[in-house]
């Protein structure tokens, strides 16, 4: 059986909404356009952003078999992002589609890794 943790003063998790643009980008196209999004900070990882499901493009998004596990939000989903020349961004964007109850303000919200896309534009 996996692993379930809560967040605690030893591994706190804090989740704060955001008024502000963020744009992804992948060979000129916008994969995801949002107006607000989600900042999770959980101990001592970089702060992520989680931007709503409606303000993404599905038609660049393919939906990948990969899944991983964290034991503070449970299991996440990934999708890849279609490229102009038909390649894929492997597993670059990931959900977490039934969350722990700590964490149920980013259900089905994307998230993004920033290496596997050509900018994650803030405004």
């Amino acid at each position: 059986m996996r692993q379930r943790l809560e967040p605690s003063a030893d591994h706190p998790i804090a989740i704060d909404p955001k008024i502000a643009c963020a744009r992804v980008l992948v060979d000129g196209h916008i994969v995801i356009d949002a107006v607000q999004f989600l900042e999770l900070k959980e101990a001592n990882y970089p702060k992520v952003a989680y931007l709503p499901r409606d303000a993404a493009d599905f038609s660049l998004l393919v939906r990948s078999d990969h899944t991983s596990w964290c034991p503070y939000k449970g299991e996440a989903s990934y999708y890849h992002i279609k490229r102009a020349d038909g390649s894929l961004s492997e597993n670059a964007v990931w959900t977490y589609e039934t969350p722990f109850p700590a964490v149920a303000a980013i259900k089905d919200a994307l998230a993004v890794y920033a290496e596997r896309v050509d900018g994650i534009e803030f405004s």
